[in-house]
């Protein structure tokens, strides 16, 4: 907890607009986007930084006081990642939101940690450019976030991660040291990719002040079919047959039953409620090559049974599809008071049995459960919908994660694709990490942050 004295101490070398202190201004920054119980604390102080000078100095005055600091976004993360354990300092990156520098020629972009996606992507694509992680929050959700969870997103499927898009870091370590990770270069062969360490560390080895960003070009044109089957079995080897035609769609989503219906129910969209499942799978490239590939996708999709298949080329048509998927978790919220959304992957092959195995485990434990994902890459998103007071279906909640959290990793999976770890699923990382690796991990913590001061109580118990 801080004293009075620190308050003070670090009015004097910042704004004092730019700290909030009242218990009322503090409240909102015990949460994140994560439904959870778990106990969490009012930070002490909120800051506004603006440089990164300003990120230094407070690093260095929290060091030497042992005072906790996590840094935010716009804290849509849904594992608790940027709640506070202890209290301590939250840093709020939302006036660090400037794109910093734009080379079309080199295809890069040095950006601040606030910078949302929603703008970064439209700066690029008014060059012909194209950043592809798209995680569903891409309009609100800023870099700094995607850096710290790694995210994904429907995208991931032919383009990759957050981590395949990071040429460069400028990061602020725990004693307020400033440290530039990579090169900025495509290919770089010197040293330890340290900048890789960062990603999806969730604040707790470093602090990013900025990052520079590799941009490709934008694909020339693109379509979107969507699919139905009666079973996900089906759905799987329409995904197969695809890529047995030699086609690499940019997404292949689904959604099952129950998403579409509670979808259709909440925001119409004229989805076809009948079904067990639906695929929606976008195809990109030249223009000249959208129609062999939507051939292809077709060809593979009705030899696996797919019905009612619709090929959408307009714009307005296609987003409002995707809009649609979107607002599935959204709908479900409906369902109940609250609803909690999870992130598996499964290798490809065994993700029938993964989204089976959810619906089983959801109905044996009475939970109302719509299921989405990315089939392309076996991500699995389970929405489970309920009241969070009820000390009941709270303990099945539990026992349900804990169950498909061990389902996927009987099937060859991980408890996390593209949420992170924060501390909603740290009790659960022993069982998929390695013991040793672990305690690698904890040494490399250590060296980074040797007072557990960044984000403490995440990913892991030290």
């Amino acid at each position: 907890m801080l004293l009075k004295s620190n308050i003070e101490d670090l009015k004097k070398v910042l704004k004092k607009d730019n700290i909030l202190f009242k218990e009322e201004e503090r409240y909102c920054y015990a949460e994140d986007s994560a439904n959870i119980k778990t106990e969490t604390s009012l930070p002490d102080l909120v800051i506004f930084v603006e440089t990164t000078e300003e990120v230094q100095r407070v690093a260095k005055y929290a060091n030497q006081h042992k005072i906790p600091i996590i840094s935010r976004g716009a804290g849509t993360n849904m594992v608790g990642s940027c709640v506070c354990t202890e209290g301590g300092i939250v840093l709020n990156f939302s006036k660090m939101n400037k794109i910093l520098e734009f080379n079309p020629d080199d295809m890069t972009m040095k950006v601040q940690p606030g910078a949302v996606l929603a703008d970064i992507k439209n700066m690029a694509e008014s060059a012909g450019l194209f950043y592809p992680p798209d995680p569903a929050n891409f309009k609100v959700s800023t870099i700094g976030g995607s850096i710290a969870q790694s995210s994904g997103g429907a995208k991931s499927f032919k383009y990759g991660t957050t981590k395949d898009y990071i040429l460069s870091l400028k990061v602020v370590l725990a004693d307020g040291t400033l440290l530039r990770l990579g090169s900025g270069t495509v290919k770089d062969a010197v040293g330890y990719h340290l900048n890789q360490l960062i990603i999806g560390s969730e604040g707790t080895l470093a602090i990013v002040v900025e990052a520079e960003l590799k941009l490709i070009p934008k694909p020339e044109s693109n379509a979107l079919v969507t699919a139905y089957f009666d079973s996900i079995e089906s759905a799987v080897n329409g995904v197969n047959g695809i890529i047995r035609e030699r086609i690499f769609p940019a997404t292949i989503d689904f959604m099952d039953k129950n998403a579409i219906n509670t979808v259709e129910k909440f925001y119409p969209s004229g989805l076809n409620t009948n079904k067990e499942c639906m695929l929606l799978i976008e195809v990109d490239g030249f223009a000249s090559s959208i129609s062999t590939q939507l051939n292809r996708v077709e060809k593979a999709l009705r030899e696996n049974n797919a019905s009612d298949i619709k090929l959408l080329f307009n714009q307005n048509d296609m987003e409002a599809v995707w809009t649609a998927r979107r607002a599935s978790y959204g709908a479900t919220a409906k369902l109940a008071p609250d609803v909690v959304t999870d992130d598996v992957i499964v290798p490809r092959s065994s993700l029938s049995k993964m989204v089976k195995g959810c619906k089983d485990i959801c109905n044996k434990h009475n939970l109302q459960v719509c299921i989405v994902g990315h089939v392309g890459d076996g991500n699995v998103h389970p929405q489970i919908a309920l009241n969070l007071d009820n000390d009941e279906e709270y303990k099945n909640l539990m026992d349900a994660k804990s169950e498909i959290y061990s389902l996927a990793i009987s099937l060859g999976g991980t408890i996390s694709a593209e949420h992170g770890v924060g501390i909603e699923k740290i009790s659960y990382v022993d069982k998929i990490l390695d013991s040793n690796a672990i305690e690698y991990m904890k040494q490399i913590k250590m060296l980074f942050d040797s007072n557990g001061i960044l984000n403490p109580g995440k990913i892991f118990k030290m």
